[in-house]
């Protein structure tokens, strides 16, 4: 019971650290000035995974928009502040991972299922069974802070 409580008040102050140290930039949303696509928005590609196009995001599905260069930048560096391994040079896979983590805990409230989601999500090669409770802790708070806010 003790691991349990642990893991609640890391999470907790995980959220709180990045919180406090995102700023708005993590709020950001698109804005009626933003030019349009020139091209139709598709919705997701075959494999389920959200395209590019941030107007193809599947909110219904749990995935949010793919992030704006500052919002991935931010993201990034807190990954690599946990544990450079998480990211371990593969920008777009760790991203990847992060919004698949989004769409997981869209419908999962309970903090410890999240992060023992994100403890199988997030994987390195010294580490293929995951970083453990606290570090994953701190990843589902840096994935929820800079990718899926509102989740």
């Amino acid at each position: 019971m003790r691991r349990h409580h642990l893991v609640i008040a890391l999470t907790g102050a995980g959220l709180l650290a990045l919180t406090g140290c995102g700023g708005e930039s993590g709020k950001s949303t698109p804005k009626a000035s933003d030019p349009a696509p020139t091209s139709a928005p598709t919705s997701a590609t075959p494999s389920g995974r959200p395209s590019a196009d941030p107007s193809s995001a599947r909110p219904d599905i749990g995935f949010p928009p793919s992030p704006q260069p500052a919002q991935r930048a931010a993201y990034l560096a807190a990954l690599n502040k946990i544990d450079p391994e998480i990211v371990n040079g593969k920008d777009d896979k760790a991203v990847s991972r992060g919004l698949d983590q989004c769409q997981s805990m869209k419908g999962e409230k309970d903090p410890t299922k999240r992060v023992a989601g994100a403890n199988q999500r997030f994987i390195g090669p010294n580490h293929p069974d995951g970083f453990g409770p606290v570090k994953s802790a701190l990843i589902v708070a840096a994935v929820q802070a800079n990718l899926c806010p509102t989740y």
